[in-house]
């Protein structure tokens, strides 16, 4: 349910339910039990943390999420489960990645990996892999980051959600699709040829995004009309910036309303054209919430 709230919405709505939960967890290892008990419960606080950790990071409480990351990878190497710590490690390195810490999530990427060698579905491996791509995407190594895209996408050929963990069901193609068409679109800033390329991986997500993936969604409609203004078609830009921004009011996400930002900035130059303006008046209360 906590995991639900957060992929529709975004962070900032009932971080405090999901660490209520943690604290009486953390209350219950405090007491003696038989081994098998606690490490059911130390799989339990594992979730938990790994729960808090993302909607913490989402409300923009970074030092906390942090925390709450590296107590996931503790509680889930206690409970004898290596393949949930890969995916806290993978957490973190993406927290660190839009912190434009590219070398250090790379290691800590590489540490996942390792930790899911064996046990893994292809649709965690594939995760790995996408989160390996925006590294390289980062670091400004455009070769690397295809390659390993590609091999994200062997192992999302060889997916079945039916044998997945639960906590891996949101990636499915349209977050592997977002996610590769974000990495692009980063690429396409400094290197414009990427930005067609960004804007198609970017409309595949949307076409393909499940109901109610508010955030994720809000995330892409901005994508693509960055991808856009990139590509100089203003004002169909300014149409999906327009869509976007609906989207947008229904989320609580601090990651969606630094997007905001950025593209208010990419816009600043062009405030003189009509549809920019118009985009601008409805962007400026939402840029004026993140000051």
């Amino acid at each position: 349910m906590f995991r639900e709230w957060d992929d529709q919405y975004g962070g900032g709505l009932r971080r405090k339910a999901v660490v209520g939960q943690l604290d009486e967890v953390n209350d219950l290892l405090d007491q003696h039990h038989p081994d098998a008990i606690r490490r059911r419960l130390r799989g339990i606080q594992a979730q938990l943390a790994e729960t808090a950790a993302t909607m913490s990071w989402d409300s923009g409480h970074q030092a906390i999420a942090q925390r709450y990351y590296v107590l996931a990878v503790k509680a889930a190497q206690a409970a004898g489960d290596p393949v949930f710590a890969a995916n806290a490690l993978a957490g973190m390195a993406r927290q660190l990645l839009c912190l434009s810490r590219a070398g250090d999530a790379l290691e800590l990427i590489r540490l996942a990996q390792d930790h899911a060698a064996h046990g893994a579905t292809p649709t965690v491996h594939a995760m790995l892999r996408t989160r390996e791509a925006w590294a390289y995407a980062n670091l400004g190594r455009p070769s690397a980051f295809h390659r390993a895209w590609d091999r994200a996408g062997e192992d999302m050929t060889s997916s079945t959600p039916d044998s997945d963990p639960h906590w891996i069901e949101y990636f499915d193609q349209a977050e592997f699709a977002g996610t590769i068409g974000g990495r692009l679109l980063e690429m396409a800033k400094h290197a414009p040829e990427f930005a067609s390329e960004a804007a198609e991986q970017i409309e595949r997500a949307i076409t393909l995004r499940r109901p109610k993936r508010l955030r994720s969604s809000a995330l892409d409609q901005l994508g693509l009309t960055e991808a856009r203004m990139i590509e100089g078609e203003i004002d169909e830009a300014c149409r999906l910036g327009e869509e976007a921004l609906t989207t947008v009011e229904e989320t609580t996400s601090d990651r969606v309303l630094v997007k905001v930002q950025e593209i208010y900035e990419r816009t600043e130059q062009l405030a003189n054209v009509s549809a920019v303006i118009s985009l601008r008046d409805r962007m400026r209360p939402l840029v004026e919430t993140t000051v």
